[in-house]
């Protein structure tokens, strides 16, 4: 069994509160669990205004079966965000 992570870090550019911030997580949430059925949640930063960390995680019985659909589902972030993506990282967990 395999579990791929999938980190996001967003720059939420001309946002000035949480109540914004909160929109733009719960909208990337929602494509991501939609289109992909991984689980996704924000795990950093939670109080910050101009940044945006968004860990979405699948399990597998095979690493190259994980690790290609959190490339898919990053490639629609990029293709899709309505926020700057800063940086990206996937990583595939062996258990």
């Amino acid at each position: 069994m395999v579990v791929g992570v999938l980190t996001l870090e967003f720059a939420l550019h001309g946002n000035d509160s949480l109540k914004g911030k909160r929109r733009v997580a719960q909208s990337l949430k929602m494509k991501l669990r939609n289109k992909f059925n991984v689980a996704v949640a924000e795990t950093a930063m939670q109080e910050s205004w101009d940044t945006l960390v968004l860990t979405a995680v699948t399990v597998s019985g095979d690493a190259t079966h994980a690790r290609g659909l959190l490339q898919k589902a990053l490639n629609m972030v990029v293709a899709a965000a309505e926020a700057e993506l800063t940086d990206d990282d996937i990583a595939i967990l062996s258990l």
